[in-house]
Formats: structure tokens, sequence, C-alpha cells
């Protein structure tokens, strides 16, 4: 426990040893007779029962009116000096990098575009944690770096999700005319990520999972999360395999959940599946996996990791036990000038 205004203390002392002296000097003051009627054989009073009994009582309710007087003055003073006592907070707070793997060639349009809506969700709901989005085909492209910017990202996903349904949806009914907001957002999740299609091929599932590796920072205490969303069905030849890919993630702490389409043949899923589990990770079909939120409450539930947040301090004030006796001081006070009067 600590005093937050000290001088009050200090101050009342000073007033309380001024009152005392003062007191005192009053109280061995020479007492002279300046009015009333002389009465004769008043030393027998002092030998009177009567008398001894009330004189006791008295000085018995003057000592008492003193203590409470002070008891008063002290609870008080130590009332507005504001006692109080510091506590040192530290927050806890979830230090979780994640990114977002999408490949986006056509095959996965479907299966993003349903994941993405779940997603949006979970950043919503983020706090520290980092968010970022690497998309690819033959080159991958990162469109948002890992940032706590969530705002940003709820926009990010949100561009991504309309490319999406205009392409699922100009693909179904070809014979739509294609507008000006069409062109804009495929070129928003396809500009990049086609380079040199005409020589390496598309869908390099390995050279976009390896490309998030170096987004992520060298924080330990930070958990790495990677959600990878693919076919795993690649066309041309990989700088990086998808299984070496998920090597170097392992060897850096980073944990991949990946999430493949219904349509995979049984190569690609056992391939798919035997990477992302030696990350430590899980591998999830979408036609078996049940609903997104399943998927995306496993992953959160698998990687959280609190880790000491901003350290501060807040002042607890004291006031009860200084009201108390600040309270009972005072009514004792009342009573014992009451008795005095009588």
């Amino acid at each position: 426990m600590d005093i937050k205004y000290r001088f009050v203390i200090y101050l009342s002392a000073f007033v309380a040893g001024i009152l005392v002296v003062l007191y005192f000097a009053l109280a061995h003051r020479s007492k002279r007779y300046e009015s009333g009627v002389k009465l004769a054989g008043t030393y027998f009073i002092d030998k009177d029962r009567y008398y001894l009994k009330k004189k006791k009582l008295y000085t018995f309710y003057c000592i008492g009116l003193w203590v409470f007087v002070a008891a008063s003055v002290l609870s008080a003073s130590w009332l507005a000096a504001r006692p109080f006592y510091r506590q040192k907070i530290t927050e806890e707070q979830y230090a979780r990098d994640i990114i977002l793997c999408l490949d986006v060639s056509t095959s996965v349009d479907e299966l993003n575009a349903r994941l993405l809506g779940e997603l949006k969700d979970t950043v919503t709901n983020l706090s520290n944690e980092r968010f970022g989005i690497v998309i690819f085909n033959t080159s991958p492209v990162v469109l948002s770096p890992l940032t706590n910017d969530h705002e940003y990202t709820l926009e990010a996903l949100s561009n991504i999700q309309k490319a999406l349904d205009y392409r699922i949806k100009y693909n179904t009914f070809w014979w739509y005319n294609y507008d000006d907001e069409f062109y804009y957002l495929n070129e928003y999740i396809s500009q990049g990520t086609l380079v040199g299609n005409e020589l390496r091929g598309s869908s390099l599932i390995g050279d976009g999972l390896a490309a998030c590796i170096r987004n992520f920072s060298d924080d330990e205490d930070r958990t790495k999360i990677v959600i990878f969303c693919t076919d795993n069905d690649p066309y041309g030849e990989e700088l990086i395999t998808v299984q070496e890919a998920a090597d170097l993630c392992k060897e850096r702490n980073i944990t991949v959940y990946g999430i493949g389409t219904k349509e995979m043949t049984t190569d690609n899923l056992v391939s798919m599946r035997k990477a992302v589990e030696s990350t430590g990770g899980a591998f999830f079909l979408e036609e078996s996996s049940g609903t997104y939120e399943s998927i995306i409450d496993m992953i959160e539930s698998k990687s959280e990791n609190l880790v000491p947040g901003d350290t501060y301090y807040v002042d607890h004030d004291l006031p009860t036990n200084a009201f108390f006796v600040l309270l009972f001081s005072f009514t004792g006070l009342l009573v014992f000038a009451k008795l005095l009067k009588k």
C-alpha cells in the first residue's frame, strides 16, 4: 500500500502538533478569579463521593472526546491523502502469424470462394495476430504481407471473393458480357501469377507454398500457420516440389493446414496429405471435412499461442478502512459531546 498525497499527512501532523501545544498551554495557564460568587468551605466538596464520581466521568468524557477528535482528524487526513495499491498488469495475447496460400487456378475457384467467406469471420475476431495472403498459379504473388491491419486484410479477402464469384459465374454462363468490374477483379487475382506460364505451365504448387516461408519472421514466440488451398495438380516444372516446401516449413516451425478439392486424384491427395501432415498440420478434403466452420475451428484450436504483451500499472484506491474509521470516530465524537452536556 502507498499514499498518493503524502503532504496531506505532513500538514495534518503539523496542525495536530500545534493544537496539542495550545491545549497544554491553555490547560496550565494560571487561573485568576474574574467574577462570580465566592464560596467558603469548598475543600470538603473535593471529598464528596458524588462529586468525585462526576469528576471522574467528566474526565473520562473529555479524554474520550479528544480521542475521537484525534481519530476523526487522522482518518480524514488519511482519506484525503488517498491510500492506494499499484497493480502490475501484463496482458497476454495471441501471437499468431497466419498466411493464406491460395491456388488461384480456375479449378480451385469454388473451394476458394467458400473458404474465404469463413476466413473473413476469423479475421474479424483476430486481435494481435497478423494475417497475410499469397496467391499463386505459375508464379506466386504476395497480395498482402503479414499485417495486423485487419481492415486491409478483410478488404483484400472481399476483393478475392468477388473476383472468384465473377469467374464462377462467367465460366458457368459463358454468354454473359464482361463488364469493367470483372476485368478489374480478374486482374486483381491474375496479375503476376501467370508470369512465364507459356513455358513453365500452371498450378505450380510447391513454388506457391515455398513463397510463404520468406514472409514469416524469425520470432520463435509467434505461432506460424499456412492455410494451403489447392487441388495439388501441377502442370509444368516446379522449382521446388510440395514435399520439399513442406520440409522447409518443418525446419522453420511453420505448420501447414491443407484443404484439397473433391476432384483431387488419389495420387494428388496422398502426396498433399503426406506433405502437410509432415509439418504437424492436418489435411482436409472439401467433400468429407464437414462444414468449413469446423475446418477453421480446428485450425484455431491448434494454433493459439499466448505470449506476454504490454505491461502497465493500475492504481486502485483504498478508501474503505479510512472511511469506516472516520464514520466511527465522528459518531463517537457526537456521543461524547452529548454526554458532556448533561
